[in-house]
């Protein structure tokens, strides 16, 4: 397995994306969706990362300041996509909230249509890693 620290490894090809705003969010959507596609996700996976880094870039602009980086690249065979923000590291294993609920979904569906979710403390705050098998 590869080591969950790691950043990209040396060569791969990586790209990143900042954000700061909601106006940002289109942006991040379309940065990793033409980026999964090229590195080789199928079609129906991408809408899924693309939906799990919304979520997480939302979270990022919700709940802390100063935006965050998002960083797609693959590693063994996975389609690997970093969140990397300034807030504090977040409890992932959440369970859906009740219906009636007005928010608490983000985390919890990222877990579910991502094979991989794993959060770090980083230089930069924390990073949320998904992983996509291609």
């Amino acid at each position: 397995m590869p080591d969950p620290f790691a950043g990209p490894p040396v060569g791969a090809a990586s790209d990143a994306l900042s954000y700061s705003a909601p106006g940002d969010l289109a942006a991040v959507r379309a940065f990793v969706a033409s980026r999964a596609a090229a590195l080789g996700l199928a079609g129906g996976r991408v809408e899924l990362l693309v939906l799990a880094v919304s979520e997480l870039a939302t979270n990022t602009l919700q709940h802390t300041t100063g935006g965050g980086v998002v960083r797609v690249f693959t590693q063994a065979g996975v389609l690997v996509c970093d969140v990397v923000d300034q807030g504090p590291l977040r409890v992932m294993g959440r369970s859906m909230p009740a219906a009636d609920a007005l928010g608490g979904r983000g985390l919890a569906i990222v877990e579910r249509v991502c094979d991989e979710v794993e959060t770090s403390a980083v230089a930069e705050g924390t990073r949320v890693r998904v992983r996509l098998h291609l």
